[in-house]
């Protein structure tokens, strides 16, 4: 498939995958013209990218993982290093601790909407029922 119909298909700009080919995480072939062509395994390729990218990881840390990562849904397991092992689990625990940081500010946010609420209710007028006439026979 051809860069546009990539970058459609993922939601990612043209510009995004030939950087994600400049650093190694893409790879395309090239067709008479000169024109990418990509994969249909491309697909989740970048979508995994993306999910690692929004994860915090940088690329360098992706590019050394990807390899054992032979789609989103299945993890190969190869000889990672040491070096690899260390590196990940210190990106695991940063993680770990911005979900904890980011739990924080929404359960924060969410205290603040509550006591918004609150005001907001307490500061309304009650509706007055009316009353009602009595009838005189």
């Amino acid at each position: 498939m051809l860069i546009g119909e990539l970058a459609e298909r993922t939601g990612t700009s043209r510009r995004l995958l030939r950087y994600y080919e400049e650093q190694g995480l893409l790879s395309s072939s090239r067709s008479p013209n000169g024109y990418r062509d990509y994969a249909e395994s491309c697909v989740d390729r970048v979508l995994q990218v993306r999910g690692l990218l929004d994860a915090g990881l940088p690329t360098r840390i992706i590019k050394q993982i990807l390899p054992c990562m032979d789609t989103p849904r299945a993890t190969r397991i190869s000889g990672a290093t040491d070096e690899t092992i260390a590196t990940l689990e210190r990106e695991r625990d940063r993680m770990t601790d911005r979900i904890r940081c980011l739990e924080r500010n929404r359960d924060a946010i969410a205290d603040y909407l509550d006591a918004v609420r609150k005001a907001q209710d307490a500061a309304r007028p009650q509706a007055v029922k009316p009353v009602e006439a009595a009838v005189l026979v």
